[in-house]
């Protein structure tokens, strides 16, 4: 039976991975911290299913000892300081936690499990105001926030580890994913959420943003810039890739995304056309809620992970938006019921 060592098993990433893994076979292993897992999170459901070796990514002896304990077969480095706005208030936390983390997990791989294989999570903020029109694994990162500055150089030290090391460290480069288990601080989810209360007639949600202010106040859902466009995609058929990547003979850099690109306007208009609603009537732009510096054309050429994983996106961008939504309603309802 094959053993994987899970970081981020919490999060929305880390949860489905583990269901898949569990599916195949494997005996999973998820570090976490201890408040993380002892409170409600994506991977609640996984208890009894999983072994949890409690830690802090930020302190390299608790790095060690899970690599040591779980004598993983595979690595899967999912955890990190996740959202790339708030880096800016958060940079040199962001720093340790998306970037030096990684390098301790290298170096204990190296020193006590150097025949593991190892993901690292990296990500499509890395390319940032990218020249190119469209980002493979050959195109330059020019990362425009600390989140994907830690990124990239977490990216640039698995290639130096494997180079040098010759350790088996492979890189995802990830566009946006998402699902019902975003966590409401994610732009998506806030959409979703904000058409399920439009659905419901929620004219101030329960739920508050990251002001204190309800996420939908007087009937309105406030988020940043509108014109901005993502290339986003399902989260189970992005883990799907991240094994897939793991079984290739050699350790290599793949880019996944789905190819194509979506306005947040677009977004919202599919969220709440799913429920009868129109957006512009429920959404609005917020000058506070817009970045210093915004990422300029993201849209992922995933040629190579369809050549060489054979891999392909199996739910589009409307479905999610609308598996999303329905998520949201059905969370609600019983607030609106009682």
């Amino acid at each position: 039976m094959k053993r994987a060592l899970i970081t981020g098993i919490t999060g929305q990433d880390g949860s489905y991975l583990a269901e898949l893994l569990l599916e195949k076979g494997y005996e999973v292993f998820g570090f976490a911290r201890q408040e993380s897992w002892y409170k409600p999170n994506c991977g609640s459901h996984l208890k009894g299913k999983v072994k949890i070796l409690l830690g802090d990514l930020t302190e390299g002896v608790d790095i060690a000892n899970a690599v040591q304990d779980s004598q993983a077969d595979e690595i899967y480095h999912l955890a990190s300081q996740s959202r790339p706005g708030e880096s800016w208030a958060r940079a040199a936390e962001t720093l340790t936690v998306n970037g030096m983390a990684a390098v301790r997990l290298f170096e204990a791989v190296r020193h006590h499990r150097p025949d593991a294989r190892v993901y690292n999570a990296s990500s499509s903020e890395m390319f940032g105001q990218s020249r190119e029109n469209r980002q493979n694994e050959s195109t330059l990162f020019h990362p425009v926030n600390p989140y994907a500055a830690a990124k990239a150089y977490a990216h640039q030290m698995a290639l130096i580890y494997r180079n040098s090391y010759g350790l088996y460290i492979a890189n995802g480069i990830l566009f946006n994913h998402e699902s019902e288990r975003r966590p409401l601080h994610f732009l998506t989810q806030k959409v979703a959420y904000g058409a399920a209360c439009a659905s419901l007639g929620i004219m101030n949600s329960p739920d508050l943003n990251e002001r204190g202010r309800p996420i939908v106040e007087n009937g309105q859902l406030a988020l940043g810039n509108l014109a901005i466009a993502r290339d986003w995609g399902y989260a189970p058929d992005f883990v799907r890739a991240m094994w897939m990547i793991l079984q290739q003979d050699a350790p290599g850099d793949f880019v996944i995304g789905t190819g194509e690109q979506h306005t947040l306007s677009e977004l919202c208009e599919v969220a709440y056309q799913s429920v009868g609603c129109d957006w512009k009537k429920c959404v609005f732009s917020d000058p506070v809620l817009v970045r210093p510096l915004e990422p300029g054309c993201i849209l992922a050429d995933p040629t190579k992970a369809k050549k060489m994983l054979d891999w392909q996106p199996t739910v589009n961008f409307e479905n999610m938006v609308t598996l999303m939504v329905q998520s949201q309603i059905e969370r609600l309802k019983p607030l609106v019921d009682s």
